[in-house]
């Protein structure tokens, strides 16, 4: 039953970005919350799973948190929600599954035992924030 005062709530369409655009997003959140050595990777011909990697550091867990909430929050800003999130900020590194994006946020101890940008050396470096 409506009532006179009542008004059909319209839904907004979902925001429709490129994964690359995606992938800015990521790179511009990371960068305000102040993340080091910010790395933005096109693997799209090297790799299956993700067209675009961003890596990015922290020096403590409450850093590596809020660079990973800030990541969501600009993202959900658009409505681009992660399909998954993986890892805690206590054990150094959390991962954030966008599809096409995958944002990895990681202790700088973590970042040099894994090396991801070595791992994934094939691939162009589209931007890097020092």
């Amino acid at each position: 039953m409506t009532t006179q005062n009542e008004q059909p709530i319209a839904q907004e369409p979902a925001a429709t970005l490129s994964a690359l655009d995606t992938a800015r997003y990521a790179v511009d959140a990371a960068s305000d919350k102040k993340a080091q050595d910010i790395v933005l990777l096109d693997v799209k011909k090297i790799s299956s799973l993700a067209d675009y990697f961003v890596i990015c550091s922290a020096s403590v867990d409450r850093q590596i948190r809020a660079i990973a909430e800030g990541v969501e929050e600009s993202l959900d800003a658009v409505n681009v929600p992660p399909y998954k999130r993986e890892g805690n900020p206590v054990d150094g590194w959390v991962l954030l599954d966008y599809g096409d994006v995958i944002v990895h946020v990681m202790s700088t101890e973590q970042r040099e035992f894994y090396r991801l940008e070595q791992l994934w050396e094939q691939a162009q470096i589209v931007v890097r924030v020092q």
